[in-house]
């Protein structure tokens, strides 16, 4: 049953992730034509595509995109509370969806801050992928330089921007089932 529980949990937060990504891409105001955002981009549109013709943006920020995303938290929620038998909850489950949302968004920042700090000791500075990693990382990233600058031209606003990402999770992890 573990295992069973692994792999649809695993492939409704890659999908989220993905989701989450797109949003987190638009909100940045990333570069649209590289070829990371252009991959994120052809996963997401055959469903944000035609959900865009009945939610409409507000503003700059794409609803349709966040609906897909709070859909395919409660998605993997349904599937897993009907996999043990447990009682269907709708309030329940929009809830824990939301906080799902949060987290997945979260442990999508984390990631993107680890390849960001892996990227900046190996490549040149001409990836595309790493161009796309500092378009979205820079506004976490900022602010912490202004309080924390680097020291001897060692950069410590990864290790805490890591550090408080975590702390968040643990907050988080108290709420949400099969974390």
């Amino acid at each position: 049953m573990n295992a069973t529980v692994f792999l649809i949990t695993t492939v409704f937060n890659l999908y989220l992730m993905v989701v989450l990504l797109r949003l987190w891409l638009q909100m940045a105001r990333a570069d649209f034509y590289n070829p990371f955002s252009q991959f994120v981009v052809k996963a997401t549109h055959p469903i944000i595509g035609p959900m865009r013709r009945i939610i409409p943006s507000i503003g700059a920020f794409d609803v349709a995109t966040l609906v897909l995303a709070l859909l395919v938290a409660l998605a993997k929620y349904l599937v897993l509370t009907l996999l043990f038998g447990g009682n269907v909850n709708p309030l329940g489950l929009l809830i824990i969806s939301a906080l799902d949302v949060v987290k997945e968004f979260l442990t999508l920042v984390f990631w993107v801050l680890i390849l960001r700090a892996i990227l900046s000791w190996v490549s040149q500075g001409r990836n595309p992928i790493e161009y796309v990693m500092q378009q979205l990382t820079e506004p976490f990233l900022a602010p912490i330089r202004r309080i924390i600058p680097p020291i001897g031209g060692l950069d410590l606003s990864v290790l805490v921007a890591i550090i408080a990402l975590q702390a968040i999770q643990l907050v988080l992890r108290d709420y949400l089932p099969y974390y």
